[in-house]
């Protein structure tokens, strides 16, 4: 089995679509989401209409849970107060523009995907088992925790936006980054594939440039969306 995981998609569509032609590059068999198709960025109606025109399997990020629910924060679990001001105002587009198809695909997606790969099970999560919006850090304490009680060989991740992939308590961690939203130290799109043959998994994590300024430009252009989300964009 070879498959690719995207997640972290954040509203951007142009991420997304080169993510999405690269991947088609790589023969999978298919392609799995870590959820939040949605926020930050201007397009949120576009990427869910991508995601299911490609027929990609996603299950449902925190922001997808709140805008699905249409509910005014997005469940991030900020501490500092200029984020979730930020945040709140992403919410707040993102509620505006959704149509009520796209908020009840958001409103159905799972919480979590279990698969199979030959012997080997895989959970597929957004945050972590115990809570949508806990971060799995590479190095954190919480992933040791995690994998301690983990029933299935392969947690597939997201939420952190940044990608890795590592072996913990004898459980593969696997996080593919963001396609929307990176925060690893650049603007380039990550994912990740996965390949499992004789109950052996490899993992190799790609970058995928794309038009960032074009989304960069889009965020600042709008009314509602602040300009901060524009150079996040262009930072990684």
């Amino acid at each position: 089995m070879r498959f690719a995981v995207i997640g972290d998609i954040h509203s951007n569509a142009a991420a997304l679509d080169k993510v999405i032609h690269d991947i088609r590059e790589k023969d999978v068999d298919f392609i799995v989401c870590t959820g939040d198709l949605v926020g930050y960025a201007p397009f949120p109606n576009e990427v869910i209409d991508l995601v299911r025109r490609s027929n990609i399997l996603s299950i449902q990020g925190n922001y997808d849970k709140a805008i699905g629910n249409t509910e005014i924060v997005c469940g991030c679990d900020y501490k500092d107060e200029k984020q979730v001001e930020l945040a709140g105002l992403s919410v707040m587009f993102t509620n505006e523009v959704i149509t009520e198809e796209n908020r009840s695909y958001l409103r159905s997606l799972p919480s979590e995907l279990g698969l199979k790969a030959g012997e080997l099970r895989i959970l597929v999560v957004h945050g972590s088992p115990r809570k949508i919006n806990e971060y799995l850090y590479e190095d954190s304490g919480e992933v040791v925790e995690v994998t301690r009680e983990l029933k299935e060989d392969i947690l597939i991740c997201g939420h952190t936006h940044k990608p890795y992939y590592k072996v913990i308590n004898g459980k593969h961690v696997i996080n593919s980054g963001s396609v929307g939203k990176p925060k690893h130290g650049n603007p380039n799109a990550t994912y990740v594939t996965v390949e499992v043959v004789e109950n052996k998994v490899k993992v190799n994590i790609h970058e995928v440039s794309y038009d960032y300024e074009k989304t960069a430009k889009a965020i600042e252009e709008n009314q509602i969306l602040p300009n901060e989300f524009a150079q996040m964009l262009r930072m990684g």
